[in-house]
């Protein structure tokens, strides 16, 4: 026989919340970048990303012909670990998670006077780009705590590495990408037993070898 939880468990874990806050900030951001870049007189195309959220293969939308060919940032929840001493054993713990920031460029050829741009090398800079604005925006000061204080106790960046999408083993053309591992520490917490109401006791009668009544007492607390 165990005992049984008295409670629905029916929330999300933080590492949920601090994965949907971060796409929420950067989509909010880059929407008011481009409010800024059009108020200065500048394009601002150049400060439009698309956000996406825990998706295996994001950059397929670059090989629909209808699809928008403008970069793109995925992010996903990779790793959580807990250190012994940072909580306790009872409600919560403190958790460093990791979440990937891919930032994804694709690159058309062009002719130009002496030959031709190579599509490869645009999409590299627009990846570059893209990562440019993402880790401007998650490390500024307004987001020290991903705006979630109280939750959120440190993000760090960890890495960022360059790399190439594959499909079947095959490297997609034209397609680069930039990963932005992000170090977040936030506090996990789990269902507390809080029990039932205390109601009512009674307590018997007790008496000394000499006869003397130790204790009688009823308390009720309805």
């Amino acid at each position: 026989m165990v005992d049984t939880l008295r409670i629905l468990i029916d929330k999300q874990d933080n590492f949920e919340v601090v994965g949907d806050q971060i796409a929420l900030i950067l989509k909010t951001e880059f929407i008011n970048q481009q409010a800024l870049a059009l108020a200065g007189g500048k394009d601002p195309t150049l400060w439009d990303i698309r956000v996406f959220l825990e998706r295996s293969e994001p950059w397929e939308t670059f090989l629909d012909d209808e699809g928008a060919k403008t970069p793109l940032v995925n992010i996903w929840f990779d790793t959580e670990n807990f250190a012994m001493g940072k909580g306790n054993t009872v409600s919560q713990q403190m958790a460093d998670g990791v979440f990937n920031l891919d930032v994804y460029g694709y690159g058309i050829t062009s002719a130009t006077a002496g030959g031709q741009n190579p599509g490869d090398k645009e999409a590299v800079f627009e990846a570059r780009r893209g990562m440019r604005l993402v880790r401007n925006i998650i490390m500024s000061s307004l987001n020290t705590y991903l705006q979630l204080r109280g939750t959120v106790a440190r993000r760090w960046p960890n890495t960022i590495v360059s790399f190439q999408p594959e499909f079947d083993g095959v490297a997609v053309q034209n397609i680069m990408a930039s990963r932005l591992a992000l170090n977040v520490l936030y506090v996990e917490q789990a269902p507390q037993e809080t029990g039932e109401p205390l109601e009512f006791v009674s307590v018997d009668i007790k008496r000394t070898e000499d006869g003397q009544i130790v204790l009688e007492a009823d308390y009720d607390y309805t």
